[in-house]
């Protein structure tokens, strides 16, 4: 997978998100606020560096830990759900498959990157989805972010796990989205 984020900008949205998951943890803030300084982010239309956005959720992995990456993953997926939403890219009776249509096209939308880096649908069947992440996201947020899409369908005892994992020397993280 290629790393590199030079020239990858995003919606400053997921940068608030980060911040303001921490409103209140004062400690945790003022650091992921000092990460920030100097970013636009008076307006969601905004794009800011990838390389923050992933510096502030990789401290948050670091720092706080996985289970608070991953709460910040259904953060982000809530709001990749409302900018899915505002752009017509689903419905709120979307299917499984929809979503994830709608995330790869969402990414398109909220992440600036010319190598087109985000999310890919490699299989979809009945009761699963296999999604790779292309872009330098942090990967365990992802399964929070999935979950959190996925759980907007209504499915029935929504899983996410690894097919694939970069950490474990794979190119790519792939995710298995399964339900009943």
């Amino acid at each position: 997978m290629n790393n590199s984020t030079q020239g990858v900008t995003l919606s400053s949205a997921f940068v608030k998100d980060v911040i303001d998951l921490y409103e209140g943890k004062e400690s945790f803030q003022k650091e992921l606020k000092r990460m920030a300084v100097g970013l636009d982010m008076s307006s969601a239309m905004k794009f800011v560096p990838m390389e923050i956005y992933n510096s502030m959720c990789n401290w948050i992995e670091a720092q706080i830990g996985q289970v608070n990456t991953k709460k910040l993953g259904r953060r982000i997926g809530s709001t990749a759900y409302s900018g899915m939403l505002a752009n017509g890219l689903i419905t709120s009776d979307a299917t499984p498959k929809q979503m994830m249509e709608g995330l790869v096209k969402v990414a398109s939308l909220m992440i600036k990157d010319a190598e087109k880096r985000g999310w890919v649908i490699l299989e979809s069947g009945p009761k699963h989805i296999i999604m790779r992440r292309t872009q330098t996201f942090n990967s365990t947020l992802q399964f929070g972010l999935l979950d959190e899409l996925i759980r907007k369908t209504k499915v029935v005892s929504p899983k996410v796990e690894y097919i694939k994992s970069v950490a474990a020397g794979d190119e790519f993280d792939d995710y298995k989205i399964s339900w009943f």
